[in-house]
């Protein structure tokens, strides 16, 4: 089994911040790229930001210079810093997170409960 399990959602006000955190526990062997993605009431589900595990990062253009997406790989857990929120800031944050429980089996998507983020004008 494999869980990930976040927290930091909450509600700020314009211009606040926020940080989300997601560990990983279970049968682990390896974990790849993890990252955030938010869907807001009535939209898809898109990424907001990812990291491998070599720690190169991938931003959506519309957060670049806002949040910052961090790991500990010896925790198999990854943050994401949300600083200058805006209102469009405000979704359901979901974890993903790219693991391989075992040498005999493939790589496959987990993610998280999802944690709500709303931003106030």
């Amino acid at each position: 089994q494999v869980q990930l399990v976040e927290s930091g959602g909450g509600l700020v006000q314009t211009g606040g911040s926020l940080r989300l955190s997601c560990a990983a526990s279970g049968s682990i062997l390896r974990v790849r790229t993890m990252g955030w993605y938010r869907q807001a009431p009535g939209k898809q589900r898109d990424l907001v930001a990812s990291i491998t595990s070599g720690g190169s990062t991938n931003y959506v253009d519309s957060v670049k210079g806002r949040f910052t997406i961090s790991r500990d790989n010896t925790k198999n857990t990854v943050w994401l810093q949300m600083n200058s929120l805006k209102p469009e800031d405000t979704a359901v944050y979901y974890c993903n997170a790219k693991i391989v429980r075992s040498v005999s089996e493939d790589w496959s998507d987990y993610w998280g409960q999802g944690t709500q983020v709303t931003v106030s004008p």
